[in-house]
């Protein structure tokens, strides 16, 4: 049986923003305290998805919603989102990413292949939190002018506050992806095998990715928050099995880095 991940992730879509309609129908949804989170990271990280030499960057770090009662969770893992349904213990709503261009230009691995443009990702997000110490969050996402592929991430994370400033994070992380996504950045055409040397390859549906990632959080003030991670993948399916990756690249995928964000509270 065959699912449509461009199906799945517009009916997500017209679930949450019918739940946020009906509740501000309700309840005058935009009164009340709100908060916007704004910040960015820094990062050593492989210089393309798939590559096995690294590179510095950085991506920027925004979140939006209500102020609850209870400190949110955040991770740098979180796509830049807006809380429309917020229950204390559970989240929902749009979600987007920017997504950068790549070349041959950036890699000389990537020569004779099509470049991927910039664009974005644009979905929804949804997170629970079934014990006050471990938050679940899944994001789907579809691609603009980017790729016209559907990607969902899953993750989870444990937290502890080891002193009332210092907080320690981690779990799981899982990825997977249409035939679309993975075949923008993991196909090879024949064109492309004749211009690149490399074998050709056709993508399919499936599993991305599979890792672990954590965190050290530091609040240093109030409204700072800054933060030391990492973060591992293994490269599964297709992605892992594309001769870019067996031929040039590497299915183990390291990610090391530092951020900084600052919340501004505001009421409607």
């Amino acid at each position: 049986m065959t699912v449509s991940f461009d199906r799945v992730s517009v009916a997500c879509a017209a679930a949450i923003l019918l739940a946020g309609t009906a509740d501000a129908a309700a309840e005058g949804w935009f009164s009340g305290d709100w908060y916007l989170t704004v910040g960015a990271s820094g990062f050593v990280a492989p210089n393309y998805e798939g590559a096995k030499y690294m590179l510095m960057g950085a991506s920027p770090l925004v979140s939006f919603g209500r102020a609850g009662t209870q400190a949110r969770f955040t991770s740098r893992n979180d796509n830049i989102s807006i809380a429309l349904f917020d229950a204390g213990a559970v989240r929902a709503g749009p979600v987007g990413k920017i997504v950068w261009g790549r070349d041959g230009d950036d890699a000389d691995e990537l020569k004779g292949l099509d470049p991927v443009r910039w664009g974005a990702e644009a979905g929804v997000f949804a997170e629970v939190y079934p014990t006050d110490w471990l938050r679940v969050r899944g994001e789907v996402r579809h691609g603009l002018r980017s790729h016209t592929g559907v990607v969902a991430d899953v993750h989870v994370d444990a937290f502890e506050d080891v002193t009332p400033t210092v907080r320690v994070s981690g779990g799981p992380r899982v990825s997977v992806a249409s035939a679309r996504f993975l075949d923008a950045y993991y196909g090879v055409s024949p064109r492309e095998a004749a211009a690149s040397g490399l074998s050709p390859f056709k993508s399919e549906s499936g599993m991305r990715a599979l890792g672990f990632g954590g965190a050290v959080t530091w609040r240093t003030t109030d409204k700072i928050t800054t933060s030391l991670f990492s973060e591992y993948a293994r490269l599964m399916g297709s992605a892992r099995d594309s001769s870019l990756v067996r031929e040039r690249g590497s299915p183990n995928q390291l990610q090391i880095g530092i951020s900084a964000t600052y919340r501004f509270d505001f009421s409607m």
